[in-house]
């Protein structure tokens, strides 16, 4: 009797949890107050920063819950839980195309080297590098870079393309909106 009641009395170990599992659910509720979120949030930012740039959230590292080898029909929900390909790039293991994930395909992130450079005395004549990379998830939580130019960049990114004697703007960015719609972002220059 006092063994049974020690095993409900006693404090049970904390089960592990995965980090991108934590950043999917943080991020969908717009970055809670909680140890787990500010932990997660931690994470997202740390994999954009330089180098490498990795993909914020990395959701073919967060199973949720459906295995390959069920059948169909046991599912809880077969319309919800029809598998994504796996692919070499990764995915999720349960379909996300649906609207309620459209958070995760919110998010971007923007890599920039961009100068420019005016000549002293003319004023006409403005001098404009770039290098920037813009990485964006695809339906099924996919993570894909494509080249972009600063005309596609929101202001946060570069906040001026006014041409004076010298600008540079170098760094990573993240940004995203949560399951609400409110957006945020963050810088990190380097």
């Amino acid at each position: 009797m006092l063994a049974a009641l020690l095993s409900i009395v006693s404090p049970q170990p904390a089960k592990a949890y995965q980090v991108d599992c934590a950043i999917l659910l943080c991020l969908a509720g717009g970055w809670p107050a909680s140890a787990e979120c500010a932990h997660a949030r931690a994470v997202f930012i740390r994999r954009i920063t330089p180098w490498p740039i990795e993909p914020p959230l990395q959701i073919w590292r967060c199973p949720m819950g459906v295995s390959m080898n069920t059948p169909l029909q046991n599912r809880v929900n077969p319309a919800r839980t029809i598998l994504a390909q796996l692919a070499e790039g990764g995915g999720a293991d349960i379909d996300i195309s649906g609207f309620e994930f459209d958070f995760v395909r919110s998010i971007r992130v923007w890599d920039v080297r961009h100068y420019s450079h005016r000549e002293r005395g003319r004023e006409d004549d403005c001098s404009e590098r770039y290098s920037m990379n813009l990485g964006t998830y695809g339906t099924q939580g996919d993570f894909i870079w494509q080249r972009t130019t600063p005309a596609s960049a929101p202001s946060w990114v570069i906040p001026s393309r006014k041409c004076s004697s010298s600008s540079t703007r170098r760094g990573v960015g993240v940004e995203w909106e949560d399951h609400l719609g409110n957006h945020g972002y963050e810088w990190v220059a380097y």
